[in-house]
C-alpha cells in the first residue's frame, strides 16, 4: 500500500509526524482527499475535521481552526492556526462558547463585535461537527 509523509502542526505543537495513506480536509474550494502521488498544491484550510488514515486502516481526527495544507508528491504538510486532537475537545466548553458568541452577537455593540461573534459562531459550529464525527465513529 502506498504512503506518505503527513505532518500535522499548529502554533504550539506537533500534532502528527508520520507515514498515512490518505488525508482528507476541508480546503478552500471544498473537501479534498489526498493521496500519494497527488499534484502538488497548496490550500488554505477551512475550520473543521482533518482525517488522517494511517496504515493499519485506523483513522485519526484532528480539529483545526484554519491554516495552510501544502501538499507534494511524497509529504502532505498542514500547518494550523490551532489544532487540537479530536478526542480532546471539550463539548460542554464549546457549547459555553458557543453560547457567549450568540450573547455577544445579540448584543452587539459594533460590526467588530458581530465579526468576533460571528467568528465565535462558526468555529463552535466546526468544533461540534468534528465531535459528531468522533461519535458517529465510536458506534
Amino acid at each position: 500500500m502506498a504512503t506518505m509523509q503527513c505532518d500535522v502542526v499548529s502554533v504550539k505543537e506537533s500534532l502528527y509526524s508520520g507515514t498515512v495513506t490518505m488525508l482528507i480536509a476541508k480546503g478552500a474550494g471544498g473537501e479534498l482527499g489526498i493521496m500519494p502521488g497527488h499534484a502538488p498544491l497548496v490550500t488554505l484550510l477551512q475550520p473543521g475535521a482533518i482525517r488522517v488514515l494511517l496504515e493499519n486502516g485506523t483513522e485519526e481526527l484532528i480539529y483545526v481552526s484554519g491554516g495552510v495544507l501544502e501538499v507534494q508528491p511524497h509529504v502532505v504538510t498542514i500547518l494550523a492556526d490551532t489544532a487540537i486532537r479530536a478526542d480532546n475537545l471539550d463539548e460542554a466548553a464549546i457549547l459555553e462558547a458557543r453560547k457567549n458568541a450568540e450573547s455577544l452577537l445579540a448584543n452587539q455593540k459594533s460590526d467588530l463585535d458581530a465579526a468576533a461573534a460571528l467568528a465565535a459562531l462558526a468555529e463552535t459550529a466546526a468544533q461540534l461537527e468534528t465531535i459528531r464525527k468522533i461519535k458517529n465513529r465510536a458506534q
